[in-house]
């Protein structure tokens, strides 16, 4: 297949180039993107895969998946697709080598170069555990090293995808490479993303010691020392390793999930941790695996880490070769690697573990039904026992094809299937409330009949209003959003007339709106009520000073208007308050001149000058006195300026000419 493929355009777009690796459940290539002008791997399902309609969509499903996972330390998928009966995976093409080979080469490593290679593979497995994704097939086959010593995790969502009809119904067999796989995938066919961890672990033990975790002369063996076997500790190999990195080793490989870090983030938390306590020369320290006498030896330490020598062609194609002696190979001048993963871990593991994937009853409850079945056997012979492991209850059936349907759908064929049903639901973006989004254990999937079969129902799309906070404090958001899995987002400031100090004005989005899971919600927050300084009016005329407060916010009172000696009518006197702030509406008195007091004058013409005189200072008036041509030679008053009869300010000054 692999030299029909070469030269061949799949898809109308990828030219195969050459043939790179072969594997379990594909043949890898090199490809030229015609569309994009770049170089690809390109994955193509072995023809028994393809043919599978279960597969081929669970692949699709997976590889769109794996598309959405963009993070540094994963190989990214580029395409998925089908053309002719090839079902296809366009990847990031890698020049490097698989973790298998650099452990072949290498190992042991320094404790120095174990953290650094598995800082990155937990790294992407933590950003493959927040989008939802397992990977399930952690293996160094999985874990590409480039040239520059960026480690890269590949194939996510596949070991998921290979659990399918066509392969589990034929076999009825734990599909994996046996010697990373968790207890409860072994014993239950489950994973979670402790099942990761626990495989990363493995890889830790294996950089260390540059021998296998677990071991076994068959792959059932090796299944069952992961369940009931113990991960012995590196030191033991190899003495050079610290102890903590043992403690590391037990903790990420323990049998049971809840034993172990419970993600990959707590674990490279710990990791780092480990690394800081370490001083350079445990770090740097080198062993070497054991020996003839099966006592483990010392190597000289090296300064520099000794991962992927450079290779100077300008791509390397190479296929990652199966699994070595894991002695130190004496052939170490080798080119450097692609390094693309395939699902294949050597000629020891090139086949699945015949490991059934029902264990759901327990030991307790099989001893029970060997019991009854030993009374059966003896009373109905052989014609019935052969019934009990057929169509009686000793017999098994298959995990119907029942993703995408309704609820009500599914569990009527899971009836008919001899079947129960263990309900939960999970939010779902593209599928309608009531779809069924999986099943655990997968569709096709050989159980015991009356097992029970864990259908992940679509919740419909995740939404959640969004609560009113408009008149909440600002420091009560908080509270009120994370209920509902809702975050504050930007807060800004505004002037209130009517919203005190501190309490939330408006928001965005709108009370009430269907929203996201974290959705922010952004809000204004009240300053209170705005200072308005007060405008100085006095002199000005009541109309102008009245529209300059007005058009400041505030509101004019008219006093009762005075006399003044000073001010002309109709302008201002005084104001009150005549500084300082005040706020929008607030009041501004205004006193208004009605000018000075009128007072009428008399006639003193004809008076003497000292009559008059007194006449017009009673009244409030001064008096100045001129003296006529001939002087005052009567002492009467000839002329006063201004007429008996009319009116003068009070104070104002009155002349008098007297002769």
């Amino acid at each position: 297949m692999a030299d029909a493929l070469v030269g061949r355009v799949i898809d109308g777009r990828y030219r195969i180039l050459s043939h790179l690796a072969d594997g379990g459940m594909a043949s890898v290539y090199v490809a030229l993107d015609g569309r994009l002008d770049r170089e690809v791997a390109l994955k193509i399902m072995r023809p028994g895969l393809a043919t599978d309609d279960v597969f081929v969509e669970r692949f699709r499903a997976e590889a769109r998946s794996a598309a959405r996972l963009s993070h540094p330390n994963v190989v990214a998928v580029y395409d998925q697709g089908e053309d002719d009966g090839e079902v296809f995976l366009a990847m990031e093409l890698i020049a490097g080598k698989t973790l298998r080979d650099v452990i072949h080469e290498e190992a042991p490593l320094t404790a120095r170069e174990s953290l650094a290679i598995l800082e990155p593979i937990l790294l992407a497995l933590r950003a493959a555990h927040a989008a939802g994704m397992i990977h399930r097939d952690v293996k160094p086959e999985n874990v590409i090293v480039r040239r520059d010593g960026e480690v890269k995790v590949a194939d996510f969502g596949l070991a998921r995808a290979i659990t399918n009809q066509a392969t589990t119904s034929q076999t009825g067999v734990l599909l994996g490479t046996v010697s990373y796989l968790s207890p409860e995938q072994v014993e239950r066919g489950v994973a979670d993303t402790r099942s990761d961890v626990y495989a990363a672990g493995l890889l830790l033990f294996e950089m260390l010691t540059g021998s296998k975790a677990v071991t076994g002369t068959t792959p059932i063996q090796i299944a069952y020392n992961h369940v009931h076997g113990s991960i012995v500790a590196p030191s033991s190999l190899v003495p050079t390793v610290p102890g903590v990195l043992d403690d590391l080793v037990a903790r990420a490989t323990a049998v049971e999930p809840d034993d172990r870090f419970d993600s990959a983030t707590a674990f490279v938390t710990a990791l780092r941790e480990v690394r800081r306590g370490l001083s350079a020369g445990e770090l740097d320290r080198r062993g070497a695996g054991p020996g003839p006498s099966g006592t483990a030896v010392l190597a000289p330490v090296s300064s520099t880490t000794r991962l992927v020598p450079v290779d100077p062609s300008p791509r390397s194609t190479a296929a990652a070769a199966p699994e070595r002696q894991r002695t130190r190979p004496t052939d170490v001048g080798r080119p450097a690697l692609a390094g693309l993963p395939v699902h294949d871990d050597g000629p020891e593991l090139e086949h699945t573990a015949a490991m059934p994937i029902d264990r759901a009853r327990g030991e307790k409850g099989r001893r029970r039904w060997l019991l009854w079945l030993a009374a059966l056997l003896v009373v109905g012979g052989g014609a019935f026992g052969g019934w009990w492991f057929t169509a009686g209850p000793g017999g098994s059936t298959i995990v119907p094809a029942v993703v995408g349907e309704q609820l009500s759908q599914a569990e009527g064929q899971l009836q008919q299937a001899s079947l129960s049903m263990d309900t939960v639901e999970e939010f779902s973006e593209a599928k309608a409330q009531g779809v069924v989004l999986r099943v655990e254990p997968g569709v096709g999937s050989h159980l015991g009949k009356d097992s029970t079969v864990r259908v992940v129902v679509s919740k419909g799309k995740e939404r959640y209003a969004v609560p009113t906070l408009v008149g909440v404090k600002v420091g009560d958001t908080g509270t009120a959003l994370s209920p509902l899995t809702l975050r504050l987002g930007d807060t800004s400031k505004a002037w209130s007339e009517t919203v005190p100090e501190g309490v939330v004005i408006s928001q965005d989005p709108a009370p009430g709106a269907s929203v996201k899971r974290n959705t922010a919600v952004s809000v204004v927050v009240s300053k209170g009520r705005r200072p308005i300084e007060v405008p100085t009016v006095t002199g000005a005329a009541f109309d102008a000073a009245s529209a300059t407060l007005t058009k400041a916010g505030l509101t004019v009172q008219r006093g009762d208007d005075v006399n003044s000696d000073t001010v002309p009518a109709g302008q201002v006197v005084s104001q009150s308050p005549d500084k300082g702030t005040l706020h929008q509406g607030d009041p501004v008195k205004l006193v208004v001149s009605k000018g000075p007091v009128m007072v009428p004058v008399p006639n003193v013409v004809g008076r003497s000058s000292a009559d008059a005189e007194k006449a017009l200072t009673d009244l409030g008036f001064t008096v100045k006195k001129e003296a006529g041509l001939f002087g005052p030679v009567l002492d009467l008053v000839q002329h006063q300026s201004v007429n008996g009869g009319d009116s003068a300010p009070k104070g104002s000054t009155i002349v008098l000419t007297v002769v």
